[in-house]
């Protein structure tokens, strides 16, 4: 069984064609329309000359056509590439000759910036424009508007057989360093990340019909909304895995706290997804400003929340449960390089933070190798490296020297992936994240890892974001400075702060530097903008006593 996305795709649509696969604001498809539109747009990159392992990037805001695309390149043994919608003309030529890319799905307002870099990139030669209303200026360009692109094609479903080796690739930016590119066969990333093991038993599928099956014997679908970027990993993959699972995927353009909730509302949504803090902080207090205001908002329906790829701090969680008493909230960790590894069901007073990070049990293939590659010893106390073997990617795409460096062969003579994270083994084999060892903080020899701190700032009345980093110190050769967003209306002092975290955190980690900023920077995925926040720190221009 080839495990492929496009075929697990059509098992779902073939189980339950009528049935509503996406809603995003006024548009709304079945798995039928879903199935009619993907094939016609497959065969307009095929009439274009795409073939089988070429890259097409997809460069839009969330929309049904974003999904439509990453189904359509798919369906024809094409690579999907997503692309940042934050970048700029720089980066974007950067990723778009790094990935080798031959054809461009663009959202109608980027056309100025593709404009500006194309004539670079002799290999871009297909290109589609995503209408959004915009009317912005196209000139020099000759991509094909969307719906015209899939107005004169065949709807049929007479494509080649597919297999599991087809591979999707996934940007990452992480916290450091150029975007790469993380190659993923269709199988791998089936089992690793979308569906194809069940994150509570370990248990993988019987089979690639399993999905389609069980939504065919089911009443009812689930109604789930992604509210991170599609472009980011988490949704990317979390899109295929609610289509196979003939889910309802609701979307919205773009994150925007209130209309989340308005959206949960009106749709009826039973789940989300949110990157951490970033979207978790954010949601909490609108809702509870909308409720302040006297906004009646029906939110019977929503029963559970899921973080993902990156921090869920105990505050945040705790008032998402104040609000929903019976609220189900997971928080699990994983990376793009090595799939899901591990998730925890928390509740009010039990938010499983131990270190930067959660404590979860471990996920299928997931330990903690130390210095020599062995598995950590439950309750050793030894500061180990995630690693997750099984199904992984193949590797960065063009980068043999990084991808060695993060695949690794382990003692055992099994290959991992290890992106970087530092993480404890716990007695009962929980494992404890504590952070990503590229921005570990080393004082006077004592590791830091930055999420701790982070955590202990952020649980502070006054402080609504934080990001910490380590600069330069003649005497520790780094010292632990924080970079605070006050909430609106608010001040904080080194002082009030210090005396905060000790209450958190050894007196080693507490900051000995304070930077005020109006906003912190982050990703839209949610990621704090560490290389922005050293060089802030280290400018002195924002500092404070």
């Amino acid at each position: 069984m080839p495990y492929n996305v496009a075929d697990m795709f059509e098992h779902t649509v073939d189980a339950v064609p009528d049935r509503t696969a996406i809603i995003c604001e006024d548009t709304q498809r079945s798995f039928a329309d879903l199935e009619e539109r993907t094939n016609r747009l497959a065969h307009h990159l095929g009439a274009e000359g795409i073939e089988p392992g070429d890259h097409v990037g997809i460069y839009a805001m969330n929309s049904v056509e974003w999904v439509e695309a990453m189904i359509a390149i798919c369906k024809i043994r094409a690579v999907p590439v997503n692309v940042n919608y934050r970048y700029v003309e720089e980066e974007l030529r950067y990723l778009f000759d790094n990935a080798d890319l031959k054809g461009l799905f663009y959202g109608e307002e980027y056309g100025p910036r593709v404009a500006a870099v194309k004539d670079k990139l002799p290999l871009l030669k297909t290109l589609v424009m995503i209408e959004d209303g915009t009317a912005t200026d196209q000139s020099g360009l000759d991509g094909t508007p969307y719906e015209k692109a899939l107005a004169n094609q065949s709807a049929a479903r007479d494509f080649d057989p597919r297999s599991g080796d087809d591979q999707v690739i996934i940007y990452t930016g992480g916290t450091t360093g150029m975007p790469k590119g993380v190659m993923w066969r269709s199988e791998d990333i089936f089992f690793a990340l979308a569906g194809g093991i069940d994150p509570f038993t370990r248990e993988p599928v019987a089979s690639e019909f399993q999905h389609a099956e069980a939504a065919k014997a089911s009443p009812g679908q689930l109604i789930f909304m992604n509210t991170p970027p599609l472009m980011h990993g988490a949704a990317f993959v979390g899109s295929m895995m609610q289509l196979f699972q003939g889910n309802i995927n609701v979307l919205v353009p773009k994150f925007d706290p209130k209309a989340v909730w308005r959206t949960i509302e009106k749709q009826r949504v039973n789940s989300i997804l949110i990157v951490g803090d970033a979207m978790g902080r954010p949601l909490i207090e609108a809702l509870e400003e909308m409720e302040a205001d006297g906004e009646e908002i029906d939110l019977s329906a929503f029963l559970s929340c899921s973080s993902s790829a990156a921090v869920f701090s105990p505050t945040v969680k705790d008032r998402f449960l104040d609000r929903f008493p019976n609220l189900v909230i997971t928080d699990s960790i994983g990376a793009t390089e090595s799939g899901f590894n591990g998730l925890i069901a928390v509740g009010k007073g039990n938010t499983a933070m131990k270190g930067g990070g959660p404590t979860v049990s471990p996920g299928k293939d997931t330990v903690v190798l130390d210095d020599d590659l062995e598995p950590v010893p439950p309750g050793s106390g030894v500061i180990g490296k995630v690693a997750r073997g099984g199904n992984i990617p193949l590797g960065y795409y063009k980068d043999e020297k990084k991808t060695a460096e993060t695949w690794i062969i382990a003692a055992d003579g099994k290959r991992y992936a290890m992106p970087g994270d530092f993480a404890t083994v716990e007695e009962d084999g929980t494992i404890t994240l504590l952070g990503r060892g590229s921005v570990c903080i080393n004082t006077g020899g004592e590791k830091v890892f930055p999420e701790e701190v982070e955590q202990a700032l952020k649980a502070h009345d006054e402080v609504f974001d934080a990001v910490v980093v380590g600069v330069a110190d003649e005497r520790w050769g780094q010292r632990v400075a924080a970079v605070v967003q006050p909430r609106e209306g608010h001040d904080v002092t080194l002082a009030d702060l210090d005396t905060h975290c000790r209450g958190y955190v050894a007196g080693y980690k507490v900051p000995r530097e304070l930077h005020i900023v109006d906003e912190i920077v982050r990703s839209p995925s949610g990621k704090p903008d560490y290389p922005w926040a050293k060089q802030l720190a280290e400018a002195g221009t924002h500092r404070h006593n």
